[in-house]
């Protein structure tokens, strides 16, 4: 029935979910059906009615990570989740910003444009790949801090592996020497279960069209209530809305129809139920990665398949193959569909399937 739920392309096995997710039947229809209805009368059914409606599901999503409503803003994506916090804070000439070596490019560039324009400082740290000692990351970072480090950047999950990284425990380190620190958690939100009290940030941002299965071009930012007044906003918002979560949110015409149908994604995510969920994708993760390894030593994984580091994404390499041409072949001979990464540390093929992936697809 899960797998059914989606109208997917079966002539093809799409492994890159983690790029961008389908959306099930139900959220495609309910949609569709905004989509019409807001272009019936626009300037009324998608200010008067629709607008509203979005605020139903920043309730429900609030629920969902365990925070109040008034801490959450729905945006269409993470990098303008990530970006308002990257570009909210003032900071002076010589200000140190630091992240990681395995960073999404485009918040990495955030902080580039700001560096050329400003006059900031990038310092990033090096993380192993695979990682199973979360203190060992967290002493990383805390090690790499210096007097003039004002900002961290975290991913809850690394892009190029899957790896979890330990967040608590990083923004703990940020807490100790007073640096805020942003969560990247595109590749995390609704893939497993956790709470923003798991986590204890002031700051996180996600894709809502990746693992909740939501229309594409929705995303979530979370800031902590006592930290949204000193946060600027991406785009202007009036002065009235210095502590309104919703100043966030100014970006003129948008897309409410995409907003109110994430609603019918969070119904089918509780449908599924997050353990049940992550637990299949754990499962699916398994079913291709013990598998592979077992076939031959030339085949090594960058990710942990320790459930506590990694969930439905991981990264492999055959030794001896260049992972581009490898990941062109699985499509272009078998219409198996993944994405290749390269990194300084190690290269590889990302697999990523999702609940409506079936066994034998992965067979």
């Amino acid at each position: 029935e899960v797998s059914q739920a989606f109208t997917v392309d079966r002539s093809a096995v799409n492994l890159n979910n983690g790029g961008v997710s389908p959306s099930p039947a139900i959220v495609q229809t309910a949609h569709k059906r905004l989509l019409d209805f807001s272009n019936e009368l626009p300037p009324h059914n998608l200010w008067r009615v629709l607008d509203p409606r979005v605020e139903g599901v920043r309730q429900q999503l609030a629920r969902l990570f365990g925070c109040d409503a008034e801490e959450v803003a729905i945006t269409r994506n993470t990098s303008e989740s990530l970006q308002t916090c990257q570009q909210g804070f003032d900071l002076e000439r010589g200000d140190e910003v630091l992240t990681s070596d395995q960073d999404y490019p485009r918040m990495l560039n955030t902080f580039r444009q700001r560096e050329r324009r400003e006059g900031l400082v990038l310092r990033s740290v090096q993380l192993p790949a695979p990682s199973e000692d979360p203190a060992e990351v967290a002493r990383r970072f805390e090690q790499a801090i210096t007097p003039r480090t004002r900002m961290i950047l975290v991913s809850h999950v690394v892009f190029l592996t899957g790896q979890i990284l330990p967040v608590r425990e990083v923004v703990a380190v940020g807490r100790r020497h007073g640096i805020p620190v942003i969560v990247d958690g595109a590749h995390a939100f609704a893939h497993f279960p956790f709470t923003r009290d798991e986590l204890d940030c002031d700051y996180y941002g996600t894709s809502l069209h990746k693992w909740l299965f939501a229309p594409h071009g929705t995303g979530l930012l979370y800031v902590r209530r006592e930290r949204i007044a000193d946060l600027w906003p991406l785009m202007a918002a009036p002065a009235e809305r210095t502590d309104d979560i919703r100043k966030f949110e100014e970006i003129g015409t948008h897309p409410a129809a995409g907003y109110v149908a994430i609603a019918e994604a969070i119904a089918f995510h509780h449908m599924l139920g997050p353990a049940r969920k992550a637990a299949r994708l754990r499962h699916l993760r398994d079913l291709w990665a013990r598998r592979l390894l077992a076939a031959s030593d030339r085949v090594r994984l960058h990710t942990s398949i320790d459930p506590r580091f990694s969930c439905g994404i991981a990264t492999f390499e055959v030794e001896g193959v260049e992972p581009g041409a490898l990941s062109g072949h699985l499509w272009n001979r078998h219409r198996i569909f993944t994405t290749s990464v390269g990194h300084d540390q190690f290269a590889g093929v990302r697999v990523s399937p999702s609940v409506y992936t079936q066994p034998r697809e992965l067979e």
